[in-house]
């Protein structure tokens, strides 16, 4: 089996060697215009860590799903935001798991939870291990007499199809792939690609309310879910398969967003859909982003629900790969079932009219009006280069590391009335903090009738041994000013840890406590992920 990597992103064998990076450093760095300190560091190796023993051992009983190597429990001390990476690129595990448990079905999971309940152990689960915000760190309040870090791939099978009602029971720990994998074979798909998609869960996707594929109307998971369920330290919790209710407060979307505070998710009925036979898609170019929020406001009020529908700014464009930095560039794309294959030409037809009105212009000639779904993508043209990015963009981040470039994100979503002021001050507010060295880009990841989900990237040269305090100080100014100007603290990553501070300002006093009191109810002692969204 191939192994992911201890420290961050992707598998060991899917790494650059330093000798690589070492030869394409100078060429990254020029295209970025960002300039690290002419140095490409290697991680610390495995065999080069140390870590404390571990604090606690499973009964008996639980030998057979619990492990307690070198390699386990690095592997799972860390998520994947950038201060996760730079730590274990570094060699710094401060808050290993004692104990990884993979459980292969939910009487392992309950066992697992009993003896952590009994033992003053906390349980955090792992999902893909892909979070961003600290969500999956073991790092758990000092009252605990060790940590457990529950990794549910091998729950990871595609258990039942509803031919009729178009849905899947799926287990929480498929990863993209594999569930996508199984439901191909009866020509259907989630299709739901969230960038983490190679490696993160189903599970972790309704845990964090994950944002996927679709730009417009079925941007969340939320929207694919008709029911779940999740294994408690008191019980099993299940909702009904339903396509919608009105009956009070609904159990599965207590448990969307929860981020493993609630219970562990063990299986979800989904949403599934025939696999898309036709596509048509264009890249739109625009002098300026403020134009093009023109046309993308337009399109998310016309009813026309695309499925692609992504801004970005022409710096982002550039570093990318997609355009030459001249111009903001719009992704429009349609897709529909065989039948549908004049009505997805009709479509761009429609949303290319309401571009133009705006100042869009485009290639004829690179225009996939309609183009069935098997066909050739096309990787050579904009929307096939900001395609090939995206996907690769958390790879490119560890040779960032490595090359002492800081790398990080910010995503948000606002009301359309006050997307301009928002953007202004959290450039702003970026490029203050980040100093002319830095960069900041904006791209916009879905749209609603309402608003917009911008998503922030920034990038600046690493004060060496100081990452971590840098990267801190950057998230702060950042995050309070995307507060300050009406948005969410995140529109699609979760909360975790890191972002805690802002999410407890955001919600109301009112509400927390009732949360409180509905995790005291299914989990008294407060194992399941403390520290994450309230405290006991």
């Amino acid at each position: 089996m191939r192994r992911r990597k201890h420290w961050g992103w992707g598998y060991e064998d899917d790494a650059w060697s330093v000798e690589q990076l070492k030869a394409a450093a100078p060429g990254l760095e020029e295209h970025l215009r960002i300039a690290g300190d002419g140095e490409v560091r290697e991680p610390v190796a495995l065999d080069a860590i140390v870590l404390p023993a571990p604090r606690v051992a499973p009964p008996p009983a639980l030998a057979q799903i619990c492990v307690s190597d070198m390699y386990a429990r690095a592997s799972h001390a860390w998520g994947n935001s950038y201060a996760d990476v730079v730590r274990g690129f570094h060699g710094r595990f401060d808050f290993p798991p004692d104990v990884v448990a993979r459980p292969r079905g939910e009487r392992d999971v309950e066992a697992v939870l009993e003896w952590a309940a009994g033992a003053n152990v906390a349980v955090v689960p792992y999902g893909g291990g892909t979070s961003v915000t600290g969500g999956v760190r073991c790092e758990v309040p000092a009252r605990f007499d060790g940590v457990v870090s529950l990794d549910l791939g091998a729950m990871d099978r595609v258990l039942q199809i509803d031919d009729v009602s178009h849905a899947a029971l799926i287990q929480a720990g498929a990863l993209g792939p594999v569930l996508e994998q199984q439901l191909r074979a009866l020509d259907l798909t989630l299709r739901f690609y969230p960038q983490s998609f190679e490696l993160s869960t189903l599970g972790g996707w309704i845990a964090t309310r994950a944002g996927g594929h679709f730009a417009t109307a079925e941007t969340h998971i939320d929207d694919l879910v008709e029911s779940v369920r999740a294994i408690t330290p008191t019980g099993a919790w299940q909702s009904r398969r339903l396509p919608g209710s009105g009956a009070g407060v609904s159990p599965d979307r207590m448990l969307l967003g929860s981020e493993g505070i609630l219970g562990v998710l063990t299986e979800a009925w989904v949403r599934v859909r025939p696999r898309p036979q036709a596509q048509s898609l264009a890249a739109v170019r625009f002098a300026s982003f403020a134009d093009g929020i023109d046309a993308l406001r337009a399109i998310a009020q016309s009813g026309l629900r695309p499925s692609n529908c992504r801004l970005i700014d022409a710096e982002e464009a550039r570093m990318t790969g997609a355009a030459d930095g001249t111009a903001a560039l719009l992704v429009l794309g349609f897709e529909g079932a065989s039948e549908a294959v004049l009505p997805v030409g009709e479509l761009l037809d429609r949303g290319l009219h309401i571009c133009a009105g705006a100042g869009g212009e485009w290639d004829e000639r690179a225009v996939r009006r309609p183009r069935f779904a098997g066909d050739p993508a096309g990787g050579g043209d904009a929307v096939g280069a900001w395609r090939a990015a995206f996907f690769r963009a958390p790879y490119l981040r560890d040779a960032f590391v490595a090359m002492g470039i800081l790398s990080e994100t910010f995503e948000t979503a606002v009301t359309w009335e006050r997307f301009a002021a928002l953007h202004t001050a959290v450039t702003a507010a970026a490029s203050a903090v980040l100093g002319p060295a830095g960069r900041v880009t904006c791209r916009i990841s879905h749209v609603y009738a309402d608003g917009a989900a911008p998503y922030f990237t920034v990038l600046a040269p690493a004060r060496r041994g100081e990452e971590v305090a840098q990267w801190a100080q950057i998230k702060a100014v950042v995050s309070d000013a995307l507060l300050a100007a009406g948005g969410t603290i995140t529109h699609h990553h979760a909360v975790g840890r890191d972002h805690r501070p802002w999410y407890d300002r955001q919600r109301p006093d009112a509400f927390a406590r009732a949360l409180r009191a509905a995790k005291g109810a299914v989990d008294p002692g407060g194992v399941l992920n403390p520290g994450v969204l309230i405290d006991m």
